[in-house]
């Protein structure tokens, strides 16, 4: 593994004060020189002060704090944009529950030395998940419709353990990714193979959430729905 990239670390957060400590602290573990950046949408619980607290004791932890809830897709743009301007190698982009173990962060980093775009994926050999009845047959049910009407070759659409090789980049940009909220995921597999980029899957392990509340609307099934259509009409029509 090539130590002398300049890793960035990211994860979105709103009321995760439950797991923000175990997870920086996991991150540092088994990844020490990477850089974090969180971006919290001013949480009730007071997320962004424990952060605020690991500042002073953990080497280039970065917070931008909004001023009120933005969603996903924004936040993710905003880390993109951060990782480009800020010169990083390789951005890699993950949960803040703890459903994504930092301690596959070494692989992620190991498949960017040879891959533009790499997604963490329970659904391929190797791959683990931990959520059991409805929830597991709904998820797995989903991701394998959206690999057959898209004719994207993924097995994995909704997560966002990710990482980009920021310099194989060049010509991609997050911020054509129309899609909102948790289908921002879904399109930005579709802005990458419009951009002739190969989707690389690596074998992870999600674990279920154990503390905190889901943020994932009820009626986001619905919503994703609909943005497949969309954006499969767009791919094979414009």
């Amino acid at each position: 593994m090539n130590n002398n990239k300049r890793i960035l670390v990211f994860s979105a957060t709103y009321n995760e004060i439950d797991n923000i400590r175990e997870l920086i602290y996991n991150i540092k573990k088994y990844l020490p020189s990477a850089s974090i950046l969180i971006i919290d949408d001013n949480s009730p619980d007071k997320t962004q002060d424990v952060i605020k607290e690991l500042k002073k004791e953990k080497k280039n932890l970065y917070l931008i704090q909004r001023e009120k809830k933005l969603g996903l897709d924004s936040a993710h743009k905003i880390a993109f944009n951060y990782a480009t301007e800020n010169s990083f190698d390789y951005l890699i982009t993950m949960d803040a529950d703890l459903s994504h173990d930092p301690k596959e962060l070494p692989n992620f980093v190991k498949n960017l030395e040879t891959s533009a775009f790499v997604i963490g994926s329970r659904y391929i050999d190797g791959g683990k998940c931990s959520m059991k009845g409805i929830r597991l047959i709904m998820s797995k049910l989903g991701n394998k419709m959206i690999k057959s009407i898209s004719g994207i070759k993924s097995s994995e659409f909704t997560t966002s353990y990710r990482g980009f090789d920021i310099n194989n980049l060049k010509n991609f940009d997050l911020a054509n990714v129309k899609t909102k909220g948790y289908s921002f995921f879904m399109g930005t597999l579709f802005e990458l193979e419009k951009n002739n980029i190969k989707i690389k899957e690596i074998p992870i392990t999600f674990y279920d959430r154990k503390k905190g509340v889901s943020k994932i609307p009820k009626a986001e099934i619905f919503r994703t729905l609909k943005n497949l259509i969309y954006l499969t009409l767009i791919k094979k029509f414009f």
